[in-house]
């Protein structure tokens, strides 16, 4: 049995050794497998990165179009600001330019009516000189202070017109 034991043993150890490449052999095909999954994972987180860059990219594009449309509508609106000032002190300024005129014609009005009335007095003095005059002279009023109004003339458009005549109208 000696020279069996050996073989045995032998036998024994190799098939340790081939049970432990066995084992190797599986964690190998187990750890590629975990591999095969990973990269997969890999490639499934690449490719949402991916996506999630290209929507960051955008993202950015729309915030700096909004930024750019918000401070284009900002110089807009302060532009818009300054407007309504100048117009506001335009108005004002044509106010108070249409304030004096106003006054200028009140004033113009007042001293016409001071004049008329000083004429108006001058007037009835004149005539009082005048009466008083012809009364000293015993001679005729040739004025009485009334106007006499000329009779208005017939229009031609009031003649009525005749048969067989033609009216250009």
């Amino acid at each position: 049995m000696a020279p069996s034991v050996p073989r045995t043993r032998a036998a024994a150890a190799l098939r340790m050794k081939q049970i432990a490449l066995d084992n190797q052999d599986r964690t190998i095909r187990l750890l590629r497998a975990q591999l095969a999954t990973e990269r997969r994972g890999l490639a499934a987180t690449k490719k949402e990165l991916e996506e999630t860059q290209v929507a960051l990219e955008a993202s950015h594009k729309v915030i700096a179009g909004l930024t750019e449309i918000g401070l284009s509508m900002y110089k807009k609106i302060e532009k818009m600001k300054v407007k309504k000032q100048q117009v506001r002190a335009k108005h004002v300024e044509c106010h108070q330019k249409f304030q004096a005129r106003i006054h200028e014609a009140e004033d113009s009005m007042q001293a016409q009516h001071l004049i008329i009335e000083a004429l108006v007095d001058e007037k009835d003095s004149l005539l009082q000189t005048i009466h008083g005059l012809q009364q000293a002279n015993n001679a005729p009023a040739p004025f009485d202070g009334e106007w006499e109004e000329e009779p208005e003339e017939e229009e031609i458009g009031d003649i009525p017109l005749g048969e067989g005549e033609i009216d250009d109208e």
